[in-house]
């Protein structure tokens, strides 16, 4: 049984790891005030396939069609192949490139990357707090709040 279970928890994580793909995707183009018709003039794929890729419709995309969507788009090809399923390189940013961490974010700097991962660590303890607390009577002092520059 836990053979079955772990071939359907992979499954699961490749089918949204798919629809993160196709929302990230149109975030970025979102992002860049760009249309459907517009991608299609600038890299020569269908508007109609974009738009089913955007939609989830398109299960595997082609490795092509997401290289030319990473160079319009200004984003690491192996960020787009990452979230399509594929096996990708350990990276392609070089270093001190800006890096994207969403599409509706758009690339950010090395100090911004890190205020955010202290941003997100707190907010990690808050949430591991509130559940204990909910567990105990009582906890001895809240998590405290990191500095942002």
């Amino acid at each position: 049984m836990p053979d079955k279970l772990s071939r359907l928890s992979k499954i699961s994580v490749m089918a949204e790891q798919k629809l993160n793909l196709g929302a990230f995707l149109r975030g970025s183009r979102e992002q860049r005030s760009l249309t459907l018709r517009a991608v299609e003039k600038a890299i020569g794929v269908s508007n109609a396939y974009l738009s089913q890729l955007e939609s989830g419709k398109i299960r595997q995309p082609s490795p092509l069609v997401l290289h030319k969507l990473s160079q319009l788009y200004e984003m690491p090809y192996t960020l787009l192949l990452e979230k399509a399923g594929y096996p990708a390189p350990m990276s392609d940013n070089p270093v001190g490139q800006p890096v994207v961490v969403d599409s509706r974010l758009g690339p950010i700097s090395s100090d911004e990357e890190s205020e955010l991962k202290r941003y997100l660590d707190f907010l990690r303890s808050r949430r591991s707090w509130s559940f204990s607390e909910s567990r105990t009577f009582r906890r001895s002092r809240p998590p405290t709040i990191p500095a942002i520059l």
